[in-house]
């Protein structure tokens, strides 16, 4: 069994292997013509470990997964802090690192799996919205900073209400095709519709929820989400040197802005996070703190329903865990 490390580009991606006891690089096109004929001389036990790089590693992985060759997308961010000080970079030099990463960590692997035809079309409509709705908010800022000007353009205001007139309508095309997309694929629709019954959660943060999480697959559980959106506090103490736990900046950003935006909304209806945020209020905690526990206390709902397979009921109270805790070392004594 042979380590192949991959350093992936838009054009190209860089290999390092063994053959025998010599050390062994390549360059391939990134590509489906150049990404095959080097698969066929791949041997079947071969294990591939490439830096993730979004999508250039897209097809790699289809490609990978049709012939049954095992690959594995590893964080840029490992890889450089696991093999100690490191001089130099090229190409050539992070697909030597990368193999050594492989074959050091090897146990370690989770293996990629191409993504469902739903979710990669749910992704690029996603971002579209993104892009437009950017595009948008720019024209409507730049429209309210030239109204109080002493003279305004009568030919640029209509230019611009055309323009962001047009960007809304296709926003809304885009809305349209990405509910279809979400509802012919019963599984996709079987989430959304127990995720959204969850006050806070709307057709925006749910649909980033299932493409960031590949419809709840690749991130399994609460914990997992709460790490990956920036919501989950970490400790931060050395020796007698204590601080307060912190959230790792190394986070979703726009997915922890939707999880606030959800918060905010959810501690104005939902009696339970509505208490939650009054006590932490009254005790004396900021503001944002409070809105970060209960995104916190939202995505575990969301995991919760998803469980449970039932809808969220607004009306439910969490038990407090320090009643059971009671009642388990009643029992004992």
């Amino acid at each position: 069994m042979g380590v192949y490390g991959i350093d992936l580009s838009k054009d190209k991606f860089d290999l390092c292997f063994l053959s025998g006891d010599k050390e062994k690089t390549k360059i391939v096109r990134n590509n489906f013509k150049g990404i095959c004929n080097f698969l066929k001389r791949v041997p079947d036990d071969s294990i591939l470990v490439a830096e993730h790089t979004g999508s250039y590693g897209d097809l790699l992985v289809h490609l990978c997964y049709q012939k049954g060759i095992k690959i594995a997308l590893v964080s840029g961010y490992n890889i450089k802090h696991s093999l100690g000080l490191q001089r130099g970079k090229s190409d050539l030099k992070d697909a030597f690192r990368i193999r050594k990463y492989g074959e050091r960590f090897f146990e370690e692997l989770q293996f990629a799996e191409p993504k469902g035809e739903s979710i990669k079309e749910l992704r690029e409509l996603y971002t579209l919205r993104e892009q437009l709705a950017k595009s948008r908010k720019s024209l409507i800022l730049g429209q309210k900073s030239r109204n109080p000007g002493a003279s305004q353009s009568i030919a640029a205001h209509q230019s611009a209400g055309r323009a962001i007139g047009y960007l809304e309508a296709e926003i809304g095309e885009v809305e349209e095709q990405i509910e279809k997309v979400v509802q012919n694929d019963a599984e996709l629709k079987d989430n959304y519709d127990l995720i959204t019954t969850i006050k806070g959660i709307g057709p925006v943060i749910a649909n980033n929820l299932i493409i960031k999480t590949e419809n709840f697959k690749r991130i399994s559980t609460a914990k997992k989400a709460a790490a990956y959106a920036g919501v989950c506090p970490y400790p931060n103490s050395s020796g007698k040197m204590s601080k307060g736990a912190k959230t790792s900046h190394m986070a979703d950003k726009k997915l922890k802005s939707l999880l606030f935006l959800a918060a905010k909304k959810s501690v104005a209806h939902n009696r339970e996070h509505s208490l939650y945020a009054e006590r932490k209020k009254l005790q004396g905690k900021p503001y944002y703190l409070i809105m970060n526990n209960v995104s916190n206390k939202i995505l575990r709902s969301v995991y919760g329903v998803l469980q449970s397979r039932k809808p969220f009921d607004i009306n439910h109270v969490c038990r407090d865990p320090r009643e059971f805790k009671q009642k388990q070392k009643s029992n004992i004594a």
